[in-house]
Parts: C-alpha cells; structure tokens; sequence
C-alpha cells in the first residue's frame, strides 16, 4: 500500500547502519542508502520528530546452523556511520537479536513519546528491517517502509520482504515520497 499520510506522532528508525555491516557486500550501493537514510534523519530532526538509531552488537546465545561459530568483531564494527550525524537527541537502541523491538526499551521509548506511526530505513531487509516492522505491526504503530533507504545481500529476500511481506506490514515508499508528505504534513 503506498504512503497516504504521516501521523503527527512519527518516527524514524534506522536499523543497522553501522560500520561492520554497511562493509557487507549489498544488493544495492550502500552509499545511496545510508545517504537516503540520512536525509530522512536530517528531516525528521528539522521537523522535531524523534530519530532512534539502531546498531547489532550481538545474537542470539543458543546453537544455530547460521553464521560463524564465534565472531570476534573489530572494535568499531558497531559503531553508527557518520553519515547519520547521530546527535545527542536521537534515541539509540543497541540490540542483540534481529529486531528493534526484542529488549521493551523501544516500545517505552515511543510510547512514551506517543509515538502511532513509525518510518524504517535500514540494512539487511529481510533480516532486522522485517524484523522490526514486524514486531511494529504487533505493537500497534503505523508502519511506513522507505524502501529505497534498505538494501539486503540477497536480491530475492529483498524482493519478498518489499513485495510480498510489507504490503501487508504498512505502508510502502520511495525515501523522496516520505520527505514530500513530511514537508506537506508539517
């Protein structure tokens, strides 16, 4: 469903920009993306609303046929790109599992705020982007999805996840639609 309107209560969240995975190769240029997701960051600080930067700094404990046995990261492989010019206002949320929303601390965070309808950008689209929009679907926001400002490393889970899952999630748009609607609504 494209984009119809933009709460008075929204945020933006950006999942996973940080310097460990945007060094992953990409379906799509990693450059545009953390520059479409900047430029909504830039917006939304402009415009007042909250920005919630989101990093992986971890997984799941337990067995997994998935990834490495062990991963010994470098130091700054957390670490927000600074494209995203994080500013002491925006709220961080540091997760160890796929989506934003695992650890409460998120949804008290935009509850509080009275926050109804949240905007996702992000990296790895089928993974901590779906994730997250998921478990916003089930919390009750408003979900809007910029799907030019998410990439995956696999074409076809990035297809499904836009094509097929978040149509059904929210509502889907290009990074330029939603800084249209966000300069009409404010």
């Amino acid at each position: 469903m494209p984009l119809t309107t933009l709460d008075t209560k929204t945020a933006l969240v950006v999942i996973d920009l940080q310097k460990g995975i945007v060094a992953v190769p990409t379906v799509h240029p990693v450059r545009e993306i953390v520059q479409r997701a900047a430029s909504l960051a830039t917006a939304f600080r402009r415009h007042g609303l909250p920005v919630v930067l989101v990093n992986v700094a971890g997984r799941a404990p337990g067995r997994t046929e998935a990834g490495p046995a062990s991963f010994n990261p470098p130091p700054d492989w957390a670490e927000l790109v600074p494209e995203l010019q994080a500013q002491p206002d925006d709220h961080r949320v540091t997760k160890l599992r796929w989506g934003a929303f695992y650890s409460p601390a998120l949804n008290d965070y935009l509850q509080g705020l009275g926050i109804t309808q949240i905007v996702l950008a992000g990296i790895r689209t089928s993974i901590g982007v779906e994730s997250t929009a998921r478990s916003a679907y089930e919390h009750g926001y408003n979900v809007v999805l910029a799907t030019d400002a998410m990439t995956d490393g696999d074409a076809e889970a990035h297809q499904n996840s836009v094509e097929r899952i978040f149509p059904k999630l929210g509502e889907t748009a290009t990074t330029a639609e939603v800084l249209d609607m966000l300069e009409k609504t404010r």
